[in-house]
């Protein structure tokens, strides 16, 4: 009868280890599930901010490329869209004169035209530091005027990329030169200021 007694108190204080496994399966499913819920809660509201900022916006790390805080000379402005817009390195002549590239790359999902009619210009090239609205101390010819604005005018296709060469005159060397290239947009599009130096 005591065996009996004790095999009926083992039975009732064991857990059976089908339960106990179906226990850790459905936590681990909810933990899973958890994360899941959160990682998907971050990407929406990533995305919020996206659309309230509308595709317009720069995206990159270091400086922003407002006027306040160039890119460099080689830097990339990232545009949220996909957009990428680099500007080369100034390469000196012999002649006393300058050249670079202004690069667009259409990672976005649709063809851009870069030569809008809107205000401000695509592409606006002057002397004097980014943010200083007084130039006099510096003066730059540009040189293909109509040879970059013709390579702005056909529709840049999605994937593709467009060069535009700049050439460029000094009064003297060591003249700060600024590159401002604000893409048409249909809403807005953020302006992508660049500081370079000739010579």
């Amino acid at each position: 009868m005591d065996t009996e007694a004790t095999a009926a108190d083992t039975s009732a204080t064991d857990t059976p280890p089908a339960d106990s496994s179906r226990w850790f399966y459905g936590c681990a499913i909810a933990v899973i599930a958890f994360f899941v819920l959160i990682m998907l809660g971050a990407a929406a509201v990533t995305e919020f901010e996206k659309n309230l900022d509308g595709d317009g916006q720069m995206e990159q790390p270091g400086l922003s490329g407002s006027s306040s805080q160039p890119l460099g000379p080689g830097a990339t402005a990232r545009y949220e869209d996909g957009l990428w817009v680099t500007v080369s390195r100034p390469e000196p002549h012999g002649n006393g004169t300058y050249s670079l590239t202004v690069t667009f790359k259409n990672g976005t999902d649709e063809e851009l035209r870069l030569n809008g009619d809107a205000f401000p210009p695509t592409l606006v090239v002057r002397a004097g530091e980014s943010g200083d609205d007084d130039a006099g101390v510096y003066s730059v010819t540009r040189l293909n005027s109509e040879e970059s604005a013709a390579a702005l005018v056909p529709p840049l296709s999605e994937g593709d990329e467009r060069t535009v060469p700049v050439r460029l005159e000094p009064a003297r060397k060591g003249t700060p030169v600024t590159v401002e290239v604000t893409p048409p947009d249909a809403g807005y599009r953020e302006t992508a200021h660049f500081q370079v130096t000739l010579g």
